[in-house]
Parts: structure tokens; C-alpha cells; sequence
């Protein structure tokens, strides 16, 4: 077994896995996984720079990353940076932070590299199941960009575009730098034209009707199945392979477009860095569900994370 750490450094959140993995086993045993929001993509979609406030939030989670490391003993890095950094002007100043604090080069993998790392710590461990019908559409909605993965062992079609819910967030429902609250109808749609667009734009290259299951992955699809719960609090086992179905998630998208700040916190579930973006999460969702026809969503809290796990291994 090889002891490994990934990080994956999203535009909302940054997020570790120390893990055990064994390759002939086909195992990927959790030492420690933890999630901290930095909302590194603060403003990029604006300016096209890493804010400066941004930056030093990630740097503070990378040296608690750093104890944890040295803590596990983990044999082999790799710390991979999506959205936000591949956008920034000023991402040579990111890298050299990362490299100060962990002894590693970020990588700034391509939207396709991403969708495939997504692709394999999703369904890994769902091959072979005779309740899921491949293939498998794997959607990873993160902050800035969304992925969409088809395969069935092996991926048919890879494509990153750029909507996420910070992203959609800060292009339309921010005023005078501040989110509305709750979003006008017009703000609204203006967001699922953007969605939509880029739906179109994702089906240029991914066969996504294809697809027999829908796979959610990131924290505004499992939000939305810890509400659907109902869960008292965020329950990563309750959460990982829940099945949620589209109805449900509609009733739940409107619920979060139409209610308050306070009364988005105030769900036991919802993490504080989420409560103002995800309506934008939860819609991208809905949508991605109405344009393939997709009864449910089979969510996943393996995802990303755990590609970059299995590709250290």
C-alpha cells in the first residue's frame, strides 16, 4: 500500500484526502479528508487577478494541510488547482505560495484532466453495480467551471465549461458588491440562459443523452441531497449514494432561489461559505436534469479528490 495526500484547490473550496492505497485491492482507505472554503475565485471572473485576501485564505488552509501531511507520513504529493487559477493573471503568485508552504508545484490541469480525474473517483467504485446502468454521465459543478464526464469504464467525452456557482453567483445576482437577496426573476434567468448556453456548448463533444445514470459530484450536489434528507446536520455517509430524483431537486432549487440569507443558514445542513451560492448550484443541477431527462441524480462524495488518490497510487 502507498500512503498518499491529494489536495484539490477548487475557486470555492480547498480540500485534502490522506489516504491508503492499495491498487490490487482496489482500495482507497481514508486517514483523513477535510474541506475548508477560501473562495480563492474571489472576483476573477471581474478582474482576472487572485484577490489578495483570497490568496492568503488558501495559503492559511495549506499550512493546516501541511501539519496533517506531515502528521499521516504520506509518501507522495500532488496538488491539483482548477478553476480559478487556471483563469488568474497573477497565478505565478499562487504557485510559488503553494510551493513555500507544501514543498510541491501546483498542478493547473486542463478542464478535460479534470473531468477525467472526476470521472474515475466517482465510478470506481460503482463498475459492476446491476442497479446503475452504464454508461455514466459524471457532472462535477464546482465553483467556477462544471465538468462533464461519459464513460463506462473508459471515458467517451470530457468537456469543462465555465459555469459554477460562485461564478454565476458574482455575475449575476452581485450588486454594488453585494448578492441579492433573494434573486429577482430576471437575475434568475439570466443565470439558466448562462447554463444553457453552455449546456449547448458541453454537447458539442459529450454524448450527454447518452448517458442511463447521472452522477453528482462537489458541494452543491450533496448539499442539496443533505437537504433533501432533511438531515439534522451534514451526514457524509447519509449522503454518499443517495439517490435524489429530479422533482425533488426542482421543489429544492426553487425553495433555495426564492428564500433569504438567513433562511438559507438556518438550514442545519448548509455550510456557511455555501449559503450564498448555492441557488446557482443547485439550478445548474436542475438543469443538467431537465436537458438529459434524468428521473434521478446518484450523488457521490468521491469525486475528484480521489482520481487524484488513485493516480499517486
Amino acid at each position: 500500500m502507498t500512503r498518499v495526500a491529494a489536495i484539490d484547490c477548487g475557486t470555492n473550496s480547498i480540500r485534502l484526502l490522506v489516504a491508503d492505497a492499495d491498487p490490487d485491492a482496489g482500495e482507497l482507505v481514508d486517514l483523513d479528508r477535510r474541506m475548508t472554503i477560501v473562495r480563492l475565485g474571489q472576483g476573477v471572473d471581474r478582474t482576472g487577478r487572485l484577490a489578495p485576501e483570497a490568496l492568503e485564505r488558501t495559503f492559511a488552509a495549506c499550512r493546516e494541510y501541511a501539519e496533517v501531511i506531515k502528521k499521516h507520513g504520506a509518501e507522495r504529493i500532488r496538488f491539483v488547482a482548477t478553476s480559478a487559477s487556471r483563469d488568474a493573471e497573477n497565478r505565478d503568485e499562487f504557485v510559488r505560495g503553494v510551493v513555500d508552504i507544501l514543498g510541491v508545484e501546483p498542478e493547473v490541469i486542463s478542464g478535460d484532466q479534470e473531468a477525467e480525474f472526476s470521472f474515475t473517483g466517482a465510478t470506481r467504485e460503482l463498475m459492476g453495480r446491476t442497479d446503475l446502468a452504464t454508461p455514466f454521465l459524471v457532472v462535477d459543478i464546482g465553483g467556477g467551471s462544471t465538468e462533464f464526464v461519459v464513460g463506462d469504464g473508459q471515458v467517451r467525452g470530457a468537456r469543462s465549461v465555465d459555469i459554477g456557482c460562485v461564478r454565476m453567483t458574482e455575475r449575476h445576482l452581485v450588486r454594488d458588491g453585494v448578492v441579492t437577496d433573494p434573486p429577482t426573476e430576471e437575475q434568475i434567468a439570466a443565470i439558466r440562459s448562462d447554463i444553457e448556453a453552455a449546456l449547448d456548448l458541453a454537447e458539442q463533444t459529450v454524448p450527454l443523452r447518452e448517458a442511463h445514470t447521472l452522477v453528482g459530484l462537489a458541494g452543491s450536489v450533496t448539499t442539496v441531497s443533505a437537504i433533501a434528507q432533511d438531515l439534522p446536520e451534514y451526514d457524509s455517509t447519509r449522503i454518499h449514494h443517495s439517490r435524489i430524483s429530479r422533482d425533488r431537486v426542482r421543489e429544492i432549487t426553487t425553495e433555495l432561489l426564492h428564500s433569504t440569507h438567513a433562511e438559507r443558514a438556518a438550514i442545519p445542513s448548509m455550510h456557511p461559505g455555501r449559503v450564498d451560492v448555492i441557488g446557482a448550484g443547485a439550478l445548474v443541477l436542475l438543469a443538467i436534469m431537465e436537458r438529459i431527462d434524468a428521473t434521478e441524480v446518484v450523488v457521490s462524495e468521491h469525486d475528484i479528490l480521489d482520481g487524484i488518490g488513485w493516480s499517486l497510487a
